[in-house]
């Protein structure tokens, strides 16, 4: 049996300080081989997906915008991991893998994307715009920063109603300079708001490093002049974010107010699919790739603890390719949405 994973040691700032504090003293945060099992087979599946619809883009299948989330697939999986089904979902528009981890069908997200009516917005929403009440799933938001007052917006219903549910609400490096960003956190720590905001910060907004944009690069740090505690956490490793997220999602559960994660983490692929990414050097993206990759950190922890072998990893991935495959066929040969769509879901009367 594996030796149990410790929590990582990670950089934090508590509520009301003025300079990052030590590091937590490592615990005990032991998973099973299923579950490490599981975290492969989630990220894989985020992997696989993505490559898909970047291969249908470029055969003109998807239409609009399109941001593949390859290469930060620990973080929304490790994050998944630490809340229930009755918990909120929100995020911007690099939301693909943020779907397929909340459990939504891969062949409804693909079909979406694709603009065809079996979509989960039928067809209307396309890449960045997709919901799911069902999952508590809130969107995909095109508007950079959008989605942070939004989320705010939804732990204050948690807590008005009393159900003890909180809001993950994700957004990138290149959103943390936003005023309503600022906004939305002094208003969650007025009301000590069940929310965790979690920053993806993968180096680059747009094609923008955080050194050449944000006069501080120790964004979970933004808090600070609230008062909200924040880490910066190895988003490469789901089970430093699992660790992370844990401590974030007890402490905004207990009523204590809101909770910044930096997830610092990497995309391999340009900030959206017209984005050739000549702002970076390919050695920065091969080191990522070959040393930093999340999925390949999991599988050498399954390998070399013998919690599966190469045949049992095969088959997980054909399992995979083969979901994927069928989402595509699916997607393909749905039918568009009819054009009396246009008038519906622009209104409700409440």
């Amino acid at each position: 049996m594996a030796k149990p994973a410790t929590k990582p040691k990670v950089d934090i700032v508590s509520a009301g300080s003025k300079s990052p504090g030590k590091p937590p003293s490592s615990g005990d945060n032991s998973v099973s081989a299923d579950q490490l099992k599981a975290f492969y087979h989630d990220m894989l599946l985020i992997r696989r997906f993505e490559e898909r619809a970047g291969q249908l883009y470029g055969m003109g299948l998807i239409g609009g915008f399109c941001h593949l989330y390859i290469g930060q697939e620990a973080v929304v999986v490790g994050m998944q991991s630490t809340i229930d089904g009755k918990d909120a979902i929100i995020t911007s528009y690099r939301d693909h893998g943020h779907m397929l981890a909340a459990g939504m069908d891969p062949k409804g997200v693909m079909a979406e994307l694709t603009g065809r009516g079996s979509g989960y917005s039928k067809g209307k929403g396309g890449s960045m715009h997709m919901f799911s009440r069902e999952k508590n799933f809130y969107g995909g938001h095109g508007i950079v920063g959008a989605q942070v007052p939004i989320g705010t917006g939804l732990a204050f219903a948690h807590k008005y109603n009393g159900d003890k549910n909180v809001s993950l609400t994700y957004f990138g490096d290149g959103s943390a300079n936003q005023g309503q960003v600022y906004e939305a956190m002094n208003m969650a720590a007025l009301w000590k708001l069940p929310v965790i905001y979690i920053i993806e910060n993968n180096r680059y907004g747009m094609g923008t490093s955080v050194e050449r944009a944000s006069a501080t690069t120790e964004l979970y740090r933004h808090g600070e002049a609230f008062g909200i505690p924040g880490e910066r956490v190895d988003g490469m490793d789901v089970l430093a974010v699992r660790a992370a997220g844990e401590k974030a999602v007890e402490h905004a559960r207990s009523g204590a107010g809101p909770y910044i994660l930096e997830m610092q983490t990497y995309r391999y692929r340009g900030h959206s699919m017209s984005d050739p990414a000549k702002y970076r050097t390919k050695e920065e993206v091969d080191r990522y790739r070959n040393e930093r990759d999340p999925i390949d950190h999991v599988r050498k922890m399954l390998i070399d603890d013998k919690l599966a072998d190469e045949a049992a990893l095969k088959t997980i991935d054909a399992e995979i390719r083969k979901i994927v495959n069928d989402a595509a066929e699916f997607a393909q040969h749905s039918p568009e949405p009819d054009p009396s769509e246009l008038w519906t879901d622009v209104l409700i009367e409440a």
